[in-house]
C-alpha cells in the first residue's frame, strides 16, 4: 500500500510577509512544494493531500493540479478555524490557524493509508522521502511512527530566530521527547534558545524536527481527543498553537506508541524571512546544475 503525503500549506506567513508556500524559488519558477512533490513521486508515495486555508485553495489547485495529473492522486483538505473544535464552545475568535497538529487532523477524511507530514516551505531532499516511504510501506506496527531528524546547525537562518522541535533520542533510536522551541539563534559561534528572557545553549549536532513525520492512521483518533481538550483550555488564547510535537509527546508518554528517529546529515533549507529567499534560490539552482534535478521538474 503506497503511503500518502500531507503538505502543511495553511500558514499565513506572518514573518515572511506573504503566502510563501506559493512563492517561486526554482530556476523555472518552481515553488518549494514542487520539489517535495517530485521527490515524493519518485520515492513511491501514492497520494498527496494539500492542507490549506479556504482562501488559498483555488490558487493552490490552479498551480499544482495540472502538474500532478496522471502522476499521483491528489486532494485538498481545509484547515478551518472551527474544524474539530467542540460545538459547545461556539464561534472561535481567532485569525491564525490552530497549528500543525490541528492541520494534520483536518486531513483525516482524505487519508486512508500510513502517511508522512511535511511543511510546505521546507526543502528536505530526496533521501528523506525515500527513507520515510520505505518505513511507511514496510513497517507493519500500527503504533510505530517515525520522524526525520536534522542536525540543528544545518537548520538555522542568518536573518532571525527560528522555531525547531528539539529532540532527545533513546538508545533504541526511538524518540524520548520533542519540545518546540520558538526562538533559536546563533550568537558568537554558539547556538541558543531564548525563553522568558534567559538563553540556553544547544549542541550544534542536536537532532531537531523539521516537521517531517511519518504516522500510522492510529494517530488520528488520539489527535482528535487531545485537540478537543486543548481547544477547551485555549479557546480564549487566539495565538495558541497545537503542534505535532504535542501529539507525539502525548503518544510516547502515554505508552500508545513510539517514534523512530531517522537521522539525516543532509542540508535542509527553508524560508522564514523574506531575506532567506536569495539563498534558497541559489541552493536550488545549484541542485539543478549538479544534475540532482532535471532542467525542468514537470
Amino acid at each position: 500500500m503506497k503511503p500518502t503525503l500531507l503538505i502543511l500549506a495553511a500558514g499565513i506567513g506572518s514573518r515572511y510577509g506573504g503566502i510563501k508556500q506559493l512563492d517561486q524559488f526554482g530556476p523555472n519558477g518552481e515553488t518549494i512544494i514542487d520539489y517535495s512533490l517530485y521527490d515524493a513521486i519518485r520515492s513511491g508515495f501514492g497520494k498527496v493531500v494539500f492542507i490549506v486555508r479556504q482562501e488559498i485553495k483555488d490558487s493552490a489547485e490552479a498551480i499544482f493540479a495540472p502538474k500532478l495529473q496522471g502522476k499521483i492522486e491528489y486532494d485538498f483538505a481545509i484547515q478551518g478555524i472551527q474544524s474539530y473544535v467542540p460545538a459547545d464552545l461556539g464561534k472561535v475568535e481567532r485569525v491564525k490557524p490552530w497549528g500543525t497538529g490541528h492541520a494534520t487532523l483536518c486531513a483525516w477524511e482524505q487519508t486512508k493509508t500510513p502517511f508522512a507530514v511535511i511543511n510546505a516551505d521546507d526543502f528536505y531532499g530526496r533521501e528523506a522521502f525515500a527513507t520515510m516511504s520505505d518505513f511507511l510501506q514496510n513497517d507493519t506496527n500500527e503504533n510505530q511512527h517515525a520522524m526525520i531528524g536534522y542536525e540543528l546547525k544545518r537548520t538555522l537562518s542568518e536573518n532571525g530566530t527560528v522555531s525547531r522541535g528539539i529532540c532527545v533520542e533513546r538508545a533504541d533510536h526511538n524518540l524520548e521527547s520533542v519540545v518546540e522551541r520558538t526562538k533559536i539563534f546563533e550568537d558568537g559561534g554558539k547556538i541558543y534558545f531564548e525563553e522568558d528572557g534567559s538563553r540556553t545553549e544547544l549542541a550544534p549536532e542536536t537532532p531537531v524536527s523539521m516537521n517531517f513525520w511519518g504516522f500510522k492512521p492510529s494517530m488520528f483518533p488520539i489527535t482528535k481527543d487531545l485537540f478537543e481538550t486543548y481547544a477547551r483550555e485555549n479557546i480564549n488564547t487566539p495565538k495558541a498553537e497545537f503542534y505535532i510535537p504535542t501529539v507525539m509527546t502525548h503518544i510516547i508518554k502515554g505508552g500508545m506508541g513510539d517514534c523512530r528517529v531517522f537521522r539525516s546529515s543532509s542540508d535542509w533549507f527553508g524560508v522564514t524571512y523574506p531575506e532567506d529567499k536569495p539563498a534558497v534560490q541559489a541552493a536550488l539552482s545549484a541542485l539543478h546544475d549538479e544534475g540532482l534535478y532535471p532542467e525542468k521538474l514537470w
